[in-house]
């Protein structure tokens, strides 16, 4: 196989850019080093198209490797044809591999293989010819055995009869068209173990669907049902046409003696040994299929929540909302420095309003704060209800955000929060996180597990390495994106930038604690095992801000800085003069790029990005999302009434709709038909997380907690 013409055809690109980006995949640069500093080679493909594309060519080469194993164990064995080979080289997908390589494959013991050693198989070979004109029970006369184990020609007959169905069971030719039939005519069905009990599976107490139409999110909850014991779930194909066309593969001609047998070995071949297997490897296909979907949905919803836009210049008030054990309070200066923390008593059963209001004022007086970042866990109602009547005693104007939570129990309870934060208990250290992810949800997030973030569907139920991979790959391209400060990035925001492991982040922090503040880039060379490679992939992600060169404060890459220092010569000005706020008409003073490229050797798509650096320094491109919603009073589930038209922010996206916080305790869900006046596939087509929307309310359960949205407005 041509792999390189595979992807070319795959992704759409062309075959020069799938061999600059697989070259350098090999010479061991990582995705987002690519995207940014090798857009020359690779015709400035994106971080998406270059990970589709990495995940696509190591799944091909292990295809390849797979052929060689199998056409290796084939050829030992003796039975490789011309043919065979043939179908095997040009088989495109794994699945078609196995299916040729099924009938070479050693098998464990079966009925087949115990008839074939009970020496049935000439007999097996009689009935399959059909050359017979006498009844079988005469020709298998001669199998019958005591030493053997053949008892009578019944006997005989039933063993050749299982040799036959495993042969028809290996065919490939057979199983790929009954695979496709399947597939395409096929239908999912699910039913209750016991319909009289409730539960969240009740619409698939009795249900069925086309395979071909089944929705991801709906085969993940059919799969979780079955787990759970709740549902029964099968896959129904039309079985009578499939036997048909077995019989008439099968059948060559109509003999009387031989045919009724071959019809039954048909039928037992389909029901026994090809159905329940094809039934398996189409339940693993739309497993695969839906999880990949899911991830892929789950890593657009990270990728937004991770760019949200920092809250910056504020001091905020953490607030993790609990009852029995009090309300855990820290205050995070502008640079995220914890100041102080302390345990209010306002929700129940303590009930102690007065004094908590009390602490709250003079905390809010002492420290300036202009913001409470709220949790949005267990006794969040009620603590925002109690911040909505203390902001209208006091003077100053303090603002409130309800924050998604998720995660930050597991990150206080971690190795990495009790090195942060040793003298704080799990409640403080949470409250420091709800606050620190308002003021940079990035530098925060990083610190948890992707997967407990929460903005995913059934992300427990798949494929956990599948999951984990995908997800560092957001997070890896969102932190290199936006790039870190090399003088206040925490050593688990440095662990995503290109090229920087784990060990090589600690290692940073290590060298900055003992020999202070980095004052250039080349100062990464001295840091404990990191090398040229390392340097290389990370340099022009690392920010000084105030450093020996100016260049260092922009993501131009230590590699042109030569070319830099001759444009900002011929243009007329000093590495000095970029500063903070960027050479703004440095981009008029170039008529031609084509030409000037060439004069400063280097590309045109690197002099273009090298120019758009130097006019905004270090732009931080989560400046172009939606700023989150800032609040000052509550509504409650009661208060909203059919027709009642808010503003929310779009706090998860799913297959079949998203959710919607309109500034109640639970969100509101708009489905996927209520998101557009026209037909879409899916809502990201629409709306993603972080997105403000304004939305109309349908209908509102309190008793269930359910709040129905439209966006059709």
């Amino acid at each position: 196989m041509d792999i390189i013409k595979a992807l070319q055809q795959e992704l759409n690109i062309g075959r020069e850019q799938v061999e600059a980006a697989v070259k350098l995949i090999d010479e061991g640069n990582t995705i987002p080093f690519i995207a940014r500093y090798r857009k020359e080679q690779t015709g400035a493909l994106n971080d998406e198209v270059l990970r589709n594309l990495d995940e696509r060519l190591r799944y091909l080469r292990n295809l390849e490797e797979k052929k060689e194993q199998v056409l290796s164990t084939i050829r030992e064995q003796g039975k490789l044809t011309p043919e065979l080979e043939r179908q095997i080289l040009e088989a495109a997908t794994l699945v078609a591999v196995e299916d040729l390589y099924r009938p070479y494959r050693p098998k464990r013991r079966t009925r087949a293989t115990i008839a074939q050693e009970k020496g049935l198989e000439p007999l097996a070979d009689l009935i399959s010819l059909q050359m017979t004109n006498e009844p079988l029970e005469k020709a298998a006369q001669a199998y019958v055995s005591e030493e053997k184990g053949v008892a009578s020609a019944g006997e005989a007959i039933a063993g050749a009869g299982d040799i036959l169905a495993e042969r028809i069971s290996d065919e490939a030719k057979y199983r790929t068209y009954i695979r496709n039939i399947t597939m395409e005519e096929g239908t999912i069905q699910s039913a209750a173990k016991d319909e009289k009990a409730e539960s969240v599976y009740e619409m698939y107490y009795n249900y069925e669907e086309p395979i071909k139409r089944a929705a991801g999110h709906r085969i993940l909850a059919l799969n979780r049902g079955e787990k759970e014991k709740v549902l029964t779930v099968k896959i129904a194909a039309p079985e009578a046409d499939l036997i048909r066309y077995l019989e008439k593969q099968v059948i060559v001609r109509d003999n009387p003696y031989t045919s009724p047998v071959l019809k039954a070995v048909v039928d037992d071949s389909y029901k026994r040994l090809i159905a329940p297997a094809i039934e398996r490897e189409i339940r693993s296909q739309l497993t695969e299929t839906a999880e990949d979907g899911a991830i892929k949905v789950f890593g657009k919803n990270l990728h937004q929540l991770l760019m949200q836009p920092p809250i910056t210049g504020k001091v905020v008030l953490g607030w993790d909302p609990a009852f029995r054990t009090g309300c855990k309070l820290a205050v995070v200066d502008e640079t995220g420095k914890v100041l102080d923390t302390v345990v209010i008593y306002p929700t129940a059963p303590q009930n102690k309003v007065t004094e908590a209001k009390a602490i709250l004022k003079k905390m809010i007086s002492q420290y300036n704060i202009s913001l409470i970042s709220v949790g949005n866990g267990t006794a969040s109602r009620e603590s925002e209800q109690v911040i909505v009547e203390l902001l209208k005693e006091i003077p100053g104007k303090v603002q409130y955000i309800i924050v998604n939570e998720a995660g930050a129990s597991v990150y206080s309870a971690s190795k990495l929060a009790t090195e942060e934060f040793p003298n704080f208990d799990v409640g403080q250290r949470s409250a420091a996180s709800i606050a620190r992810r308002l003021q940079d949800p990035l530098a925060e997030l990083v610190k948890i597990d992707p997967k407990s973030i929460g903005v995913g569907q059934y992300q427990h139920d798949m494929n956990q390495k599948h999951l984990g991979e995908a997800l560092q790959g957001v997070v890896e391209d969102c932190v290199n994106k936006v790039g870190v400060d090399l003088n206040t990035a925490s050593a688990p925001l440095l662990e995503y930038v290109s090229g920087i492991s784990k060990a090589l982040a600690k290692n940073i922090v290590a060298y900055r604690e003992e020999h202070g503040a980095f004052q250039s880039r080349n100062q990464l060379l001295k840091v404990a095992k990191l090398g040229p490679k390392a340097y290389e992939q990370c340099a022009g992600f690392m920010r000084i801000q105030g450093g020996s060169n100016p260049l260092d404060g922009t993501s131009v890459h230590p590699e042109s800085y030569e070319a830099a220092g001759k444009l900002l010569k011929k243009l007329g000005y000093e590495p000095e003069e970029i500063g903070a706020a960027g050479l703004k008409d440095i981009g008029k003073k170039i008529r031609d790029y084509k030409s000037l490229a060439q004069e400063l050797e280097i590309g045109e798509i690197t002099l273009r990005d090298i120019v758009n650096e130097l006019e905004k320094p270090a732009r931080d491109p989560r400046d172009e999302m939606p700023k989150p919603i800032l609040r000052t009073d509550v509504l409650e589930m009661k208060d909203l009434t059919p027709g009642m038209i808010l503003k929310g922010t779009v706090r998860n996206v799913i297959d079949f709709g998203a959710f919607v916080d309109i500034g109640v305790h639970q969100d509101g869900l708009v489905h996927i038909s209520q998101m557009a006046n026209r037909h879409i596939k899916h809502p990201m087509e629409v709306v993603s997380v972080g997105d403000i929307v304004e939305v109309k309310v349908l209908n509102v359960d309190v008793a269930k907690k359910r709040i129905a949205l439209t966006m059709k407005l």
